[in-house]
């Protein structure tokens, strides 16, 4: 698959999640992304950087545009830390780790990440104040997404070779047999 394809991918299901969960300038929007997945390989076994490129410029193109933050989630060698822009790690009230991501301890995405924000800084959890994201791969990134995550169904199914899962957060419901809810929050 080309790169510029792979690129496309990413752009057009970054923007369909945005719409979907109705994201709004300053929310934080977590990506997990095997390189290694979208070439067809088994996640961890040939990270590419040229590849987490494209899927990087795809999906920072569209948040940009939005004012929104993007959270990079690095591979488990790292624990799953992410790389986020230091405004975000400050307006989330985030915990700075000292690690910069490599290929191979970190990831071909969160490399990237770190390599093409303003401010990067690596943080240890979004302690789940993210409230959309993308799982590019099987990647596991539901646990930085405020609670409660709801699946979304987009159109874009795969981003290269790699499964593509995305996901939302909604609102809580509280109240019994009688609570009315707002539409809007759903």
């Amino acid at each position: 698959m080309e790169l510029s394809e792979i690129r496309e991918q990413s752009a057009k299901a970054a923007a369909l999640v945005c719409d979907a969960a109705k994201l709004r300038a300053g929310d934080l929007f977590v990506v997990g992304c095997s390189s290694s997945e979208v070439c067809g390989e088994k996640i961890g076994t040939h990270s590419s950087v040229e590849v987490a490129e494209a899927v990087f410029e795809g999906i920072y193109g569209v948040l940009h545009e939005r004012d929104v933050y993007l959270a990079a989630q690095c591979c488990e060698h790292l624990n799953r830390a992410l790389i986020v822009e230091r405004a975000a790690c400050e307006r989330f009230g985030l915990d700075e780790v000292n690690v910069i991501p490599q290929p191979k301890a970190g990831g071909s995405f969160g490399t990237t990440a770190y390599k093409r924000f303003a401010d990067p800084v690596a943080v240890e959890s979004l302690k789940q104040s993210a409230y959309a994201g993308m799982d590019i791969g099987g990647t596991l990134i539901g646990m930085h997404i405020k609670p409660v995550v709801v699946p979304l169904r987009i159109e874009v199914k795969h981003i290269g070779e790699a499964i593509l899962l995305c996901a939302r957060r909604r609102a809580k419901f509280v109240g019994g047999s009688r609570a009315v809810y707002n539409e809007k929050l759903l």
